[in-house]
């Protein structure tokens, strides 16, 4: 058992949104606490670890982070299987990659447990001269769709590290209350003979 004895829970999350909106440099900041000025397009599928306390609870996040180009859809599927939060990030410089925050929306639904937590995330909040997308826009969007909603930055570590931890404080509630009784939540945290569920299938995915 060793090392699966540290922590409680294992919640996969991912990020999505349009490619160059910061994905990758909110999952490094988050995990590694780095920033790349040189950050190239993202191929395929990367995912980083990091394990957080909650509440008492040894939380591992396993945050998943894929290219938002149309090519990659194929990987679509297995992309979301399993995961139980999500991060749909735009940059608020860019209109056009937050109109196509309602697309993201309905294929994470389309293809995610329905009771997956979901953040709205406006990045590179360190370039507000150049802002085309209002504050009070994308909040007011985010309460119509009943999800999380923050604005950050990745480059000056503004509010990284609290848009992970609310999805995972949001998902931990869920469980917890046992609210969540089916799906991806149930199989890495709720019931352990569910766990072959899990995208890890080794035995850390249950409630120790």
């Amino acid at each position: 058992m060793g090392s699966d004895e540290a922590y409680n829970f294992v919640f996969k999350v991912v990020l999505i949104g349009e490619s160059g909106v910061g994905k990758s440099n909110l999952l490094s900041r988050f995990t590694k606490n780095e920033f790349n000025h040189d950050s190239r397009t993202t191929i395929g599928v990367e995912f980083s670890t990091r394990t957080v306390q909650l509440s008492g609870f040894t939380i591992k996040a396993q945050i998943w982070d894929t290219a938002g180009l149309e090519r990659y859809r194929a990987i679509t599927s297995a992309y979301y299987r399993g995961a139980v939060g999500a991060l749909l990030v735009y940059d608020i410089t860019k209109h056009l990659t937050y109109e196509s925050v309602e697309r993201w929306l309905k294929e994470l639904y389309d293809h995610a447990d329905p009771d997956i937590v979901v953040m709205l995330v406006g990045n590179k909040t360190d370039l507000e001269s150049e802002r085309s997308v209002p504050t009070e826009e994308a909040k007011d969007f985010a309460k119509k769709k009943d999800i999380l909603f923050l604005e950050t930055s990745a480059l000056e570590s503004t509010n990284v590290e609290a848009a992970f931890t609310n999805v995972l404080a949001e998902i931990h509630k869920k469980v917890r209350s046992k609210a969540v009784v089916r799906g991806s939540i149930s199989a890495v945290s709720l019931n352990s003979h569910r766990a072959e569920n899990a995208e890890e299938k080794k035995p850390c995915c249950r409630n120790i």
